[in-house]
């Protein structure tokens, strides 16, 4: 029997993206997509995710288990936070979109920048390479890189100005680490522009994630 992935979106611009990558990656898995767009806007406005919206995303951790998933993804950085109460809640694995990233740029890197559009997702994913340097001992620096007016600009419909301001941060972090993550999965779209564009590795979340997924689950 084919296995189930059932993501967790906060907004509908990565999903279909994500559905074409795990097309690829997961083919014999079926996906089921649980999206709640309102959710970015609530923590964008409020700067972090708040008690009720910790409760509404665990309650679709708890529907997603309810639904026979194999595998639950948070697709949202800027609330993995949540995936750490999520998983003392329900029985299925909830895998986190970025961190297979994080895992990857702290066993090669020692100074890692960190790019996003929204400040409320530089920080968990700052809070995330922490945790994962801790889990094998090393000490990292983060270096945080608000490409700042790009989520605007393409709630404005200016995905051009959107791109370039993300490229002028990753090309100004490029000088002071080791390695760019892209924090925000919606990303993934310039992670080889970006690459080409500068001498250290970009990385972004979606092609990481499931491939780990696979590694680990596709049994």
């Amino acid at each position: 029997m084919n296995k189930t992935i059932i993501a967790i979106y906060t907004g509908k611009g990565l999903a279909d993206p994500l559905q074409a990558v795990i097309n690829q990656t997961l083919p014999d898995w079926r996906l089921v997509s649980i999206i709640d767009d309102q959710i970015i806007g609530e923590v964008k406005q409020a700067g972090a995710p708040t008690p009720a919206i910790y409760d509404r995303l665990i309650s679709y951790y708890k529907a997603a288990e309810a639904m026979g998933a194999d595998v639950i993804l948070n697709t949202c950085s800027s609330v993995g936070d949540v995936v750490y109460e999520g998983r003392k809640t329900v029985q299925v694995p909830i895998v986190r979109i970025d961190e297979a990233m994080a895992r990857k740029a702290v066993s090669s890197c020692s100074s890692i920048g960190v790019v996003a559009t929204l400040r409320s997702t530089l920080d968990p994913t700052l809070r995330l390479l922490q945790i994962e340097a801790e889990k094998i001992g090393k000490t990292i620096t983060a270096v945080d890189g608000l490409a700042d007016g790009a989520y605007q600009a393409l709630v404005d419909g200016h995905p051009e100005l959107h791109d370039q301001l993300i490229a002028e941060t990753v090309t100004k972090l490029a000088e002071k680490v080791d390695c760019v993550l892209l924090a925000q999965g919606s990303m993934a779209r310039m992670e080889k522009k970006l690459n080409d564009m500068v001498s250290i590795p970009v990385y972004a979340s979606p092609q990481l994630c499931l491939d780990a997924i696979r590694e680990e689950y596709d049994k």
